[in-house]
């Protein structure tokens, strides 16, 4: 490989030719091996967009010569345009403040625009003016989140809420068996099992919701500690500006910039709340596996679409597949949200120090969530049917039925009945009839599925 040679304040570093990047950059690719994942893309645009708002800042306060400051934006456009990931190679275990990622985008940035101005631009001097790793990574983490929440993850969202609302406008009426314990129990309508994933999704967009405020509020401007210094005691609100014209979201400075850099409390918070998400997608991909379950010793209540074979010996079996993906995303999820918990307790005084962790996971988790709302809707939910012959017999038969004659016949008769019904697999109509003074014709009405689901009295 063919190398050049690099400086920076620790002494000269080779480099290798075709790398944009400088000295520190390839400092860290060296001293970092713990498992060479490097930044998520959605992080480096981020970084990007923070150095193109802070050179536009920092030239409008008059501390950057315009066409350094048009050099630097002009590289940061070409970047955002066509990223080139193999420039920005720092891993995810890296220094905890992520001083070698801010470091990486600096040096490119920096090694662009000198070429386009043929005089040196620094990337400390000149891209990092008025910055520093202590405010600037922080600021990726919540730009970089809050971008990806409402480029990626609500519109899914959304979209697998839609999704529900056409399923229950064509299967809604149907009355099943509805199920507590894994056991049967009192009927319900698909209207009933669509509506209420419906809410739980409702209620997890509006926890993301609630995060995107917070998120919002960036602590730019605090460099070091929170203190400013060496920051124009403007730049803050200059830089809020700038990045809100270029993304059409209204970032502001936090009220407390010490509290956005000593501690990573609003991630954990947004944490929080794509964990909720991702339990609500568990738990209605485990109802759809149970509804699928069979076909013959199973629930098979419905039947998901047939996407591919399910085993390498048992031919014509298939399986859930796309639920099962969604599961194992959700604990993915679940368990990033645990991680990102621990790395929020690493605040030590002034910093937190496991930034890169809580950026990468953050994104990870929304990628996560958003492909599996995505999956969820429209190979599982949009397609499957409902097998009507078994949720008629199956209904035909629960004893559980009879809960509906408790004000008219007393608990422990409506029990005796259920329980012979249940031994002798007759229909609990049948057996009320036998065993209560009332006539088919009024049994019919108040031992009816489809009454019961809407929980009338008698």
């Amino acid at each position: 490989m063919h190398t050049r040679t690099e400086h920076d304040s620790m002494g000269e570093m080779q480099v290798p030719d075709t790398a944009l990047y400088q000295a520190q950059t390839q400092r860290a690719v060296l001293n970092f091996a713990i498992r060479p994942e490097p930044m998520a893309a959605g992080f480096i645009r981020a970084l990007l967009l923070i150095k193109q708002a802070a050179a536009t800042a920092n030239q409008q306060l008059g501390l950057l010569p315009d066409n350094i400051a048009a050099s630097i934006v002009s590289a940061a456009t070409s970047q955002l345009n066509q990223l080139d990931l193999s420039q920005f190679p720092v891993p995810l275990y890296q220094t905890g403040s992520g001083t070698s990622s801010n470091m990486n985008v600096n040096e490119v940035l920096a090694s662009l625009a000198t070429k386009q101005l043929a005089e040196k631009v620094h990337p400390n001097d000149h891209v990092n003016l008025g910055q520093s790793s202590n405010d600037t990574i922080p600021t990726a983490i919540s730009v970089s989140t809050a971008l990806a929440l409402r480029q990626q993850l609500l519109p899914a969202l959304q979209l697998l809420q839609q999704t529900l609302t056409q399923k229950s406008k064509q299967i809604g009426h149907l009355v099943k068996t509805g199920r507590t314990h894994l056991m049967d129990a009192m009927p319900v309508t698909f209207a009933d099992v669509l509506q209420s994933w419906s809410s739980q999704l409702q209620h997890a967009e509006t926890l993301l919701h609630e995060q995107l405020p917070r998120l919002q509020q960036l602590p730019q401007g605090g460099t070091a500690v929170g203190s400013g210094v060496n920051a124009h005691p403007d730049f803050s609100m200059q830089f809020c500006q700038q990045l809100q014209q270029m993304t059409g979201v209204s970032f502001q400075p936090a009220p407390n910039l010490f509290f956005r850099i000593g501690t990573q409390d609003v991630s954990v918070a947004c944490s929080g709340a794509l964990k909720v998400l991702a339990v609500a997608l568990m738990k209605i991909a485990n109802d759809l596996r149970w509804m699928n379950s069979g076909p013959l010793a199973g629930l098979g209540e419905i039947e998901l679409p047939v996407l591919q074979p399910g085993s390498s010996i048992m031919p014509g079996k298939v399986n859930p597949v796309i639920p099962e993906a969604v599961a194992m995303a959700a604990v993915q999820v679940i368990g990033l949200d645990t991680a990102i918990g621990i790395a929020g307790q690493s605040g030590n005084f002034e910093l937190n120090v496991m930034l890169p962790l809580i950026g990468q996971n953050l994104l990870q988790m929304i990628d996560l969530l958003s492909d599996s709302c995505r999956e969820l809707a429209e190979k599982a939910i949009r397609g499957f049917v409902v097998r009507e012959d078994v949720i008629s017999q199956a209904l035909a038969l629960n004893p559980i039925l009879v809960t509906a004659l408790n004000p008219l016949i007393g608990y422990e008769k409506a029990a005796a009945i259920a329980k012979q019904a249940y031994q002798q697999g007759r229909p609990v109509l049948d057996v009320a009839l036998e065993q209560t003074e009332y006539s088919r014709e009024q049994l019919g009405v108040w031992l009816d599925p489809a009454t019961l689901t809407k929980a009338q009295s008698l």
